[in-house]
């Protein structure tokens, strides 16, 4: 089951480049609920697109799309900020003098 980058309300189960999340109304057909997505990658994509997608938030043609099932939330907003933060503080606790 997909759910939405931006609310993680469930996404239908097919997903074309018209389908739009039921509860917030953003696109679902975007590199954001993609299971390929992955910042830092060339592109963003673990598989080898053409061309970058510069808008990952927008509704593309890609022909790779699979929708996310491995997210259980949403709500960041699409650009990962919350999910970096908390990855940052984990990270520098395990190195605190704060045992």
């Amino acid at each position: 089951m997909a759910r939405c980058y931006a609310c993680g309300a469930i996404l239908p189960e097919k997903i074309g480049r018209s389908t739009s999340c039921t509860h917030c109304g953003k696109e679902a057909k975007v590199c954001l609920n993609c299971r390929f997505y992955e910042k830092g990658l060339q592109w963003d994509c673990r598989e080898r697109i053409d061309e970058p997608v510069r808008e990952k938030d927008r509704a593309n043609f890609c022909g790779f799309f699979a929708p996310e099932t491995k997210r259980t939330t949403g709500g960041t907003g699409g650009n990962g900020e919350k999910g970096e933060e908390n990855a940052k503080r984990a990270f520098f606790k395990l190195f605190s003098d704060d045992h």
